[in-house]
């Protein structure tokens, strides 16, 4: 058009004007750029602080407190806290025993997390506490670690039941469990942990993890029992050992505190398979380590074990 150059004039005009202005920067900015080619490009960098990682919250937090009361023959609630991740279901049963039924609404553990459990069963009353699922432990970020501390309490002449589902652990999980019982006189209380290190059906193993584990119980303030478990590294190649579960992926502690804990040995060790054992390690103390190659064979042992030491049928979500 008249009037105008020709575009590729244009261009190569535009291409001189930015060369001169790279020419005017380079001597402003010191002998050194004066060096580079003519095709080379120049780049101005600036220093970039670190970024700095903040504290690691905890990715769930569960508080729960339930207490049972005598009442007219009967247990009732006699209190009841919840908080975050932890709730407690009170089903009813028709018995003469208060159910709590705990259920974590996070879906499972992992590290960083925090729950905290107490039930307490007041003079006379009779308490229950199930889950209602198995609890699922899953892969931890590096040094962080789930905690699960349980507190019971059960008062003079009164009995709980700690039955929990099953925990699950994931490969790389990282859990720290500690649970304390503080038992009065002539109380009864009867406590199954049952474990599984992955699940055989899906193909799970545990290469790499870690799992500890401390329980103690105490009546009127002395130490009866005491039992502590730790898995670090490859849990699987240590439970292949021979000394430590000869290849066998579930595992359950069943405990039984009552003054006629005797009375239920003989009855308690026909029920057992070859991979068990049970044993009156004290008065009024009986203590069992059931072991198995998956959860369904643990539970074909476990659950006429629980029936047999509670006297009464197991909680409805054991069915479920």
């Amino acid at each position: 058009m008249p009037g105008k150059r020709p575009f590729s004039r244009r261009i190569r005009r535009g291409f001189q004007r930015f060369a001169q202005f790279g020419d005017e920067i380079g001597a402003a900015s010191g002998p050194e750029l004066n060096h580079l080619e003519e095709d080379a490009a120049i780049t101005f960098a600036a220093p970039i602080a670190p970024v700095t990682a903040g504290p690691r919250q905890p990715r769930a937090i569960g508080r729960a407190r339930v207490t049972a009361r005598l009442r007219a023959g009967r247990s009732v609630l006699g209190e009841l806290y919840q908080q975050g991740a932890s709730k407690v279901l009170l089903p009813r049963t028709g018995g003469s025993a208060l159910t709590a039924v705990t259920l974590n609404t996070a879906g499972g553990m992992t590290g960083g997390d925090s729950f905290q459990i107490a039930a307490r069963a007041e003079t006379g009353a009779h308490l229950v506490v199930t889950t209602q699922a198995a609890e699922r432990v899953y892969r931890a970020q590096d040094n962080e670690t789930a905690a699960l501390t349980c507190h019971l309490t059960v008062q003079d002449n009164a009995r709980l039941d700690w039955l929990p589902q099953e925990t699950i652990l994931f490969d790389r999980c990282a859990l720290t469990r500690r649970l304390t019982a503080d038992l009065g006189a002539n109380a009864a209380f009867l406590m199954v942990e049952p474990l599984i290190f992955g699940r055989a059906a899906m193909g799970e193993t545990l290469t790499a993890g870690a799992f500890r584990e401390r329980i103690e119980v105490r009546r009127q303030g002395a130490l009866v029992f005491a039992d502590a478990t730790r898995l670090t590294g490859d849990i699987q190649k240590q439970l292949d050992h021979p000394a430590t579960a000869g290849g066998a992926r579930a595992m359950a502690s069943l405990l039984y505190v009552a003054a006629n804990a005797e009375t239920h040995l003989n009855a308690l060790r026909s029920l057992l398979p070859a991979t068990a054992g049970a044993s009156l390690i004290r008065d009024g103390v009986l203590f069992a380590r059931i072991l198995a190659p998956d959860g369904y064979t643990l539970r074909q042992s476990l659950l006429p074990a629980i029936t047999r030491l509670s006297g009464a049928p197991l909680p409805r979500t054991w069915m479920l």
